[in-house]
Formats: structure tokens, sequence, C-alpha cells
């Protein structure tokens, strides 16, 4: 069994009041800032906006919304020591939804310098599914 632990990005699990109708009739999703982009494939007008979820017996937190990696930015921060010719002072810029051949690319963080690529590197994001019928091997956070 799943419960729900984030829905638009406001935890279910709050002793604070949340104005849930307001939430979920806005369909806001605060890591990309906009409407939220996971709809229902019965009806596209209507977004999911579930983040995360206890599931199981062993009642695991997992992440099953890729944007929900987007807060603070702290995915591409931690990948910057992946940028093997980026240096101290470099600009670095998040470009998103790169089309390659054969499909796109999530992401695409670059350290650049005076406008120019010096080096850069392709993020993907994946989380679980959201049909609960995940195989769980280790913690979803």
């Amino acid at each position: 069994m799943s419960k729900i632990l984030e829905l638009y990005g406001m935890s279910t699990c709050s002793d604070q009041e949340v104005a849930w109708m307001s939430v979920s009739s806005s369909q806001f999703c605060p890591y990309l800032n906009r409407q939220c982009e996971k709809t229902r494939k019965s009806n596209p007008e209507i977004t999911i906006g579930t983040c995360s979820v206890e599931y199981g017996r062993e009642r695991k937190q997992l992440m099953i919304c890729p944007y929900r990696l987007l807060e603070r930015n702290q995915v591409f921060l931690d990948c910057i020591h992946l940028l093997t010719l980026h240096e101290p002072g470099n600009e670095l810029h998040i470009v998103p939804e790169v089309g390659i051949p054969g499909g796109s690319v999530d992401y695409f963080l670059v350290s650049a310098v005076d406008g120019q690529a010096k080096d850069f590197l392709g993020v993907e994001l994946q989380t679980l599914d959201t049909t609960g019928t995940v195989g769980l091997n280790g913690n979803g956070f």
C-alpha cells in the first residue's frame, strides 16, 4: 500500500493547515515554478501532482516525480565536479531539454567563459514509477 507524502510540493504529513482544494486546483509545481507536467492519461487537463510516496511494508520514502530532484538546483551543484575543465569563476548554465539524434537530454550543465562553452555534461532525471509496481533495492531518498 502507498501513501502520498508530497502533493504539488506540499507535505501531506505536516501539522500545518493546508488549503488542499486551492493547492490541487492551481496544479502548481514549485520545482518547475509552473504547472505540474505529470498529467493523467485519462484526463490530460488534470495533473497528478504527486512528488513522493511512502511505499510497501518497509514504508520506504520514494520520489516518483523527476522534477522533485530540481529542488534548489542541488542535482546540478552535485554534478559540478564532473566538469573536468570547469574552473572557479566560470559561468554555469543549465540548459533544459536539448534535442539530440534519437531523443533528447533532460538538461545540460555547461561551464563557460565569456559565453563560450569550456565543458558540459548531460543530466538525465530518473525516478521510480507511479503505478505501484516498483521493485525496491534501496532507499528512495
